[in-house]
């Protein structure tokens, strides 16, 4: 069998039986328009050495690629993993705190100390097989529907690189750039928040020392208040990761990332707002420990309204920085 029908067979057999006659017919006349009229075994091998590996070419011919991730989004799949995993772990971490590991941890402190350790790893690599599947397949799906890029094996896959595509890459200026620790501060804020806030009850209250040990009182806040309002906290939270992931992508500050900023901002202002406005948001066992500390009934009101107005100055000065940094030529 000659080197030519050789190649075109191993190409062809890695394609959908319905196609590859077609795609038989159509590489043969590339070929064919490659070769001198005189040609050799050499010119063959030359023109089969320039299409390249039948691996590579028919990965080009196929609807779907052959890999799981691609250069297109390899790089921001790897950005998020680092980012992800050790916001994940924490998470974990404090999970782990919310559901009282003291207890049933053994006679004596050694076994205590082993329990709780044992189960703090194997939370984090259980949390973190969790993220990596889930992301992994997510960008694997992604890959898959995006229908934007050219699929023609001999305009792309041949072409080669030249200085003239340094021309496309946008120079973003330094002040006008969202850093990658800025993305990694706010997933991190907005997990590490929206793991305190479901777990409040058991994380945030009053803790005494007796005997040597530190004693869980009574919690600060009424868990069944702050449950009242898990869709609004739980779209605050979404709407914020995917606003971090958008900032990834954008990679610098525009008006358009500065107008979802500044909503952003109102919302989670709003739904703060609301929540503290509720009468019955601190619990009243934290309430009377307090007051035979302090009085502070007469202050309350002032409280109130301060910490609101603060949360008012920041979201607003944090709305402004997004936009004067999006006007930075």
């Amino acid at each position: 069998m000659e080197l030519i029908e050789l190649y075109i067979q191993e190409v062809t057999r890695r394609l959908p039986e319905k196609n590859r006659a077609d795609i038989a017919l159509e590489l043969q006349s590339t070929i064919e328009d490659m070769l001198p009229e005189d040609h050799t075994e050499k010119d063959v091998k030359a023109v089969l050495l320039k299409l390249g590996d039948p691996v590579t070419l028919a990965s080009g011919y196929r609807d779907r690629p052959m890999h799981l991730i691609g250069p297109r989004y390899y790089d921001v799949y790897i950005s998020l993993l680092k980012m992800i995993l050790p916001i994940a772990a924490v998470i974990s971490l404090i999970a782990l705190v919310g559901d009282n590991p003291f207890r049933d941890t053994g006679n004596t402190v050694m076994e205590a100390i082993l329990k709780i350790i044992g189960k703090g790893i194997s939370g984090i690599i259980s949390t973190c097989i969790h993220v990596f599947f889930w992301l992994t397949l997510s960008f694997a799906i992604l890959e898959r529907l995006d229908t934007s890029k050219d699929q023609s094996p001999l305009t792309k896959d041949l072409k080669p690189w030249t200085p003239e595509n340094l021309k496309d890459i946008p120079n973003i200026s330094k002040k006008k750039a969202v850093p990658m620790i800025e993305v990694f501060a706010s997933l991190l804020g907005l997990s590490v928040f929206a793991a305190l806030y479901f777990n409040a009850a058991n994380l945030l209250g009053v803790y005494e020392k007796r005997n040597g040990s530190l004693i869980f009182v009574t919690p600060t806040f009424n868990q069944d208040v702050l449950n009242s309002y898990w869709l609004l906290v739980s779209c605050v939270v979404i709407i914020g990761v995917l606003l971090a992931i958008y900032k990834l992508f954008l990679k610098r500050w525009t008006l358009k990332l500065a107008f979802f900023h500044a909503i952003y901002q109102l919302l989670s202002t709003l739904t703060f707002i609301i929540i503290i406005s509720n009468p019955d948001l601190l619990n009243p066992e934290f309430l009377a420990y307090q007051r035979t500390l302090i009085s502070i009934d007469e202050w309350k009101n002032s409280i109130y309204w301060g910490v609101i107005l603060i949360a008012i100055f920041f979201a607003a000065y944090d709305s402004y920085q997004g936009f004067r940094k999006a006007k930075i030529r």
